[in-house]
């Protein structure tokens, strides 16, 4: 079991399930933001944060998630840094979608997430929410944020 794993957003397209949701992660070291969309793909809605454990606990609380959900593709959040090129965080978030892709079949795609916790952080603001509750949300909405970006570009394809 492996899933395909591609930066060619019309190359995961043409993969997916029809009239199945995304999921959007938020991959950081302590946290993984996760948002999925609804079966039209045209809506991002922040879902849940899970603390990191280890990879195998992770997995397997994204996978039931993925099951729950009836999830049809990955859209992975890549911290590209600002001029484009790809650092240390890129190739720890690259090593998760490898290891993940050996325990799903459900395709991968990556989105640059650059600036994406600053629009979260912006919209939380926005939303006169509390300093204490944006900590809590910030990771779920960064995902929302990275899923809406995908669906908006496959929405173009």
């Amino acid at each position: 079991m492996s899933a395909l794993i591609t930066d060619d957003m019309a190359e995961f397209k043409a993969t997916l399930p029809v009239m199945a949701p995304l999921a959007g992660l938020d991959f950081g070291d302590k946290t993984i933001g996760v948002a999925i969309s609804d079966r039209l793909r045209s809506v991002a809605s922040p879902t849940t944060t899970i603390r990191r454990k280890k990879f195998t606990l992770d997995a397997e609380a994204l996978l039931a998630l993925f099951k729950e959900r009836e999830v049809g593709g990955i859209v992975l959040g890549l911290p590209r840094n600002m001029d484009g090129s790809e650092g240390p965080r890129c190739q720890k978030t690259r090593a998760f979608a490898r290891n993940l892709a050996q325990l799903t079949e459900i395709p991968i795609t990556f989105w640059d997430e650059r600036l994406s916790s600053v629009a979260a952080d912006r919209a939380m603001l926005e939303a006169d929410m509390s300093r204490a509750k944006r900590a809590e949300k910030i990771d779920q909405v960064a995902a929302g944020v990275i899923l809406q970006g995908a669906l908006d570009r496959l929405g173009h394809l």
